[in-house]
């Protein structure tokens, strides 16, 4: 009797060191999470499964063109993933012609699936000055996507960034790091 017990114990406690093990993975290293939505296509599309990279930023600072996770203020367990296209103390404007600036400068990039309409460049149209911990971002679907031009979603700050997408594990016909063009 004396031998089953101790193995219930050592059972018990093994499974106890998992679920704290699993528990220490999620919050502080990496979750899955699911792209719903059309936002950051053609990067990421709807139903695309995502680990969501916790740790880095812990470390280093995000940095421009990152695709970041965040929570929507307004709606309780709903994230958005952006891209990152303005950094902390920038000032961020598009034009009507759909042209990306920043500090005056246009943005050399290729995310974006396709031009910016006029009719989706919302707040950016004006001179947008980021704050010492705010980020400006947008999903590469540009005119289908809620993001920093809308005053719903605005500025990101750094103390809300969950993490950055790092590895898409499904479908597996586009496994792969999530890396820059």
């Amino acid at each position: 009797m004396n031998k089953v017990m101790k193995e219930m114990i050592s059972t018990l406690l093994y499974l106890l060191s998992v679920l704290c093990l699993t528990w220490l993975v999620i919050t502080f290293v990496g979750q899955r999470t699911e792209v719903d939505g059309s936002s950051m296509e053609p990067m990421l599309s709807n139903g695309d499964n995502l680990i969501v990279d916790k740790i880095t930023y812990r470390f280093r600072d995000p940095q421009r063109y990152d695709i970041i996770v965040f929570p929507f203020k307004y709606q309780e367990n709903t994230y958005y993933i952006k891209r990152i296209i303005g950094l902390p103390g920038e000032t961020v404007q598009i034009d009507e012609q759909g042209n990306i600036y920043i500090n005056g400068e246009v943005l050399p990039e290729n995310y974006g699936r396709e031009i910016i309409r006029a009719d989706t460049v919302g707040i950016a149209i004006n001179p947008i000055v980021l704050g010492e911990d705010e980020y400006f971002v947008m999903g590469d679907n540009r005119n289908n996507s809620s993001d920093s031009r809308t005053e719903i979603v605005g500025n990101i700050k750094r103390e809300d960034i969950i993490g950055r997408a790092w590895v898409r594990i499904w479908p597996l016909n586009k496994f792969g790091i999530l890396k820059h063009q």
